[in-house]
């Protein structure tokens, strides 16, 4: 499944097209690998998201073409939420 397409259905990020931007500007790692919108999502994979000043960690349980929003969040285990506070 691509990337952006899991991060709408997994409900991580509203919209599809807010998860290909937010790819595109690579602030998206599969494994500690930089990753673009389009790139391939498997269960196991570790995910790393930067939001701002916000960086998520998911490990990708489940894939689904689509889903309800209550079983949305079984789609990914949170590993990490962590901070960032950009002091300079």
């Amino acid at each position: 499944m691509r990337l952006d397409k899991f991060l709408k259905i997994s409900r991580i990020i509203k919209r599809r097209s807010v998860a290909k931007e937010v790819a595109d500007k690579g602030r998206i790692q599969i494994n500690g690998t930089l990753a673009k919108s389009s790139s391939s999502v498997k269960v196991g994979d570790i995910l790393k998201i930067q939001f701002g000043n916000r960086i998520l960690e998911v490990a990708v349980k489940e894939l689904h073409e689509s889903t309800k929003k209550e079983d949305a969040a079984k789609m990914y285990e949170l590993l990490s939420e962590t901070r960032v506070d950009n002091f300079e």
